[in-house]
């Protein structure tokens, strides 16, 4: 199955909560998808990145993982989401943290590129750790995604207002439209 990467899947506001948000309902896993298990839409995201990601100042222009980095990427997400989403729920690991170190380390240290996703990737988790306001990162009331609020008064809720927050508010007055009619 191949998806289209669209403005919608690099809503995080940084390269790496885009990277932990390429697994779709990750907290359902019977309807779970990961985006990255078919090698060319790793390629496709580092592309679809280059046009939407909120820190392509920062890294540049994104190259492609190499297939001996794959394997390590994907690790480097699953601590990366791991690590953010538990400390977004206040459960402040050193494990967890030690985790995203390493796997973080291990992409800095065999990338051949500077520009590599996996490096960039490592590089934006840092910068996420340094974060002077942990506060910002927040979950996705409607997908689960990982997200940083850079709202004035932190009121964001949802991942991408166009799709998750429609798609709440549909649902909402969906049900109160047939409490009412009951």
């Amino acid at each position: 199955m191949t998806f289209s990467w669209t403005p919608h899947r690099f809503s995080g506001g940084a390269l790496a909560l885009d990277v932990a948000n390429s697994v779709i309902l990750r907290f359902d896993p019977s309807r779970s998808v990961d985006r990255f298990a078919i090698a060319s839409q790793m390629d496709d995201f580092a592309d679809a990145a280059n046009a939407f990601c909120a820190e392509k100042a920062l890294f540049g222009e994104f190259q492609p993982v190499r297939e001996e980095s794959r394997p390590a990427l994907i690790a480097l997400r699953e601590a990366i989401d791991d690590y953010f989403r538990s400390r977004t729920l206040g459960l402040d690991d050193r494990i967890r943290l030690a985790r995203l170190l390493e796997r973080a380390a291990t992409c800095l240290r065999s990338a051949s590129e500077e520009s590599d996703l996996a490096v960039s990737t490592a590089r934006s988790a840092l910068k996420l750790l340094a974060e002077p306001e942990p506060g910002r990162m927040k979950i996705c009331g409607n997908c689960g995604w990982l997200f940083l609020d850079r709202s004035k008064n932190r009121s964001r809720t949802w991942c991408d207002m166009s799709v998750c927050g429609n798609r709440t508010k549909a649902n909402r007055h969906y049900r109160r439209k047939k409490e009412t009619a009951s």
